[in-house]
């Protein structure tokens, strides 16, 4: 038993992956990152963000009956402007994983600054499109909606990033 917990812990020692978290070296200064991870890992996030999109539209519209952004119409919330919506939040991780590929190798503390960068425009993207001659309910689920596709993508682009050193 105790030659399995020393092998162990020379294996350990010799691997070159490091597992320290945040606070380590690589997560602080720009380094060598996998390129094929950081976009595999942006498809990834672009299909959440569509599904998040989904989700958000549906539950606003099917269960608290209220409507994401303004409409044009009686028919203006079909099939193409949900899916429209889902294309947009999909395309916006997209754009997000692009940040991240120049963000890496340039910046210090990349993941800091990718995040404080994509919180503040989920924060935006929340409120920009928010009218005040719309019903409170419509312009709550929009600030919701579009909050939570931009904290998805955030968050799932965090992880990817710090993944993808190595």
């Amino acid at each position: 038993m105790a030659d399995r917990v020393g092998d162990s812990r020379a294996r350990h020692a010799e691997d070159p992956v490091d597992r320290s978290g945040p606070e380590s070296p690589h997560g602080r200064e720009p380094g060598p990152f996998s390129v094929a991870r950081l976009w595999a890992g942006g498809a990834a996030t672009a299909l959440v963000a569509g599904l998040v999109s989904l989700t958000g539209l549906l539950t606003a519209r099917d269960l608290f009956d209220v409507v994401v952004l303004a409409p044009k119409g009686p028919d203006a919330w079909g099939q193409a402007e949900v899916v429209t919506h889902a294309l947009v939040a999909a395309a916006c991780a997209f754009a997000a994983t692009g940040l991240l590929e120049v963000l890496l190798p340039t910046t210090p503390d990349a993941v800091r600054s990718f995040t404080w960068i994509a919180l503040l425009v989920a924060g935006l993207a929340a409120v920009l499109p928010l009218e005040p001659a719309l019903p409170l309910g419509d312009r709550v689920a929009t600030a919701v909606v579009n909050g939570a596709i931009g904290v998805a993508i955030t968050a799932c682009l965090r992880d990817v990033a710090r993944r993808s050193r190595g």
